[in-house]
């Protein structure tokens, strides 16, 4: 007898049994869309496909979906846009850029928008459900929280319920990924977190460039946590990360 208590679906993600993980795909080619659609549905997705940026928000609000796949490169907006009005909207899915600009500058450029993830095209379908489904559940993770959904350390606090992190009374917007790897230091107070276990914690999955995806996301971390205050985040040679108060 179904309770419509959430199940786990094999994979590690939690799904409520009468909803199905959702996904939205904006791409002006038709032929991507088709074929993400159609392996995602094979994998018991439900998916909403979009030719161009500029109905997004709309679609995001009406269709909740538990993840977005935006191409950068679109006519009418492009996905950098698309993902600030996303964000300035209120909505906090976990976005995947998928586009055909590779060089690293452009990567950056993605992630530093508020992207969760970047894959260029051409790419295996394999590997990108994969992605999705880490960012799914690095997602659900962050919503599962205790009793008292607020963490602090120091002037630092993380609010695992609202999403929202603040420094000092200043707000501080994060990415979903960024949130997850902040959450995590954060439940880890005054103690050296090497690369291997963020990696294990954060990114669930095989990561091409291991190290240097770790390096990058606390490089965003100190910018928009420490930037022009007493340091909080460090590292320890050798070693990993440590986050403890200031001073």
């Amino acid at each position: 007898m179904s309770t419509g208590a959430a199940e786990t679906n094999g994979t590690g993600i939690a799904e409520a049994s009468e909803r199905k993980l959702r996904a939205l795909v904006v791409d002006d080619e038709e032929s991507i869309t088709q074929l993400v659609a159609m392996a995602l549905r094979y994998e018991g997705w439900e998916v909403e496909t979009l030719g161009s940026g500029g109905g997004v928000v709309d679609t995001i609000a009406s269709f909740d979906p538990d993840v977005a796949v935006l191409d950068i490169m679109m006519p009418d907006v492009d996905g950098l846009q698309v993902l600030s009005r996303l964000r300035a909207a209120g909505h906090m899915v976990p976005v995947l850029f998928l586009t055909a600009l590779d060089s690293v500058d452009d990567r950056v450029n993605g992630l530093t928008a508020g992207g969760d993830d970047y894959v260029v095209k051409p790419f295996s379908i394999e590997e990108l459900i994969a992605r999705l489904r880490g960012l799914v559940r690095r997602s659900q993770n962050s919503k599962n929280h205790s009793a008292d959904p607020v963490i602090r350390v120091g002037d630092l606090s993380l609010n695992e319920e609202s999403y929202e992190v603040e420094r000092a009374g200043d707000l501080i917007e994060l990415t979903s990924t960024e949130f997850e790897l902040l959450r995590y230091l954060m439940r880890n107070p005054k103690r050296v977190l090497s690369k291997a276990q963020i990696l294990d914690r954060v990114w669930s999955y095989d990561f091409t460039g291991k190290a240097t995806v770790v390096e990058l996301y606390i490089s965003y971390l100190r910018k928009k946590i420490d930037e022009g205050r007493d340091p909080m985040i460090h590292t320890i040679r050798g070693a990993g990360y440590i986050l403890k108060p200031a001073g």
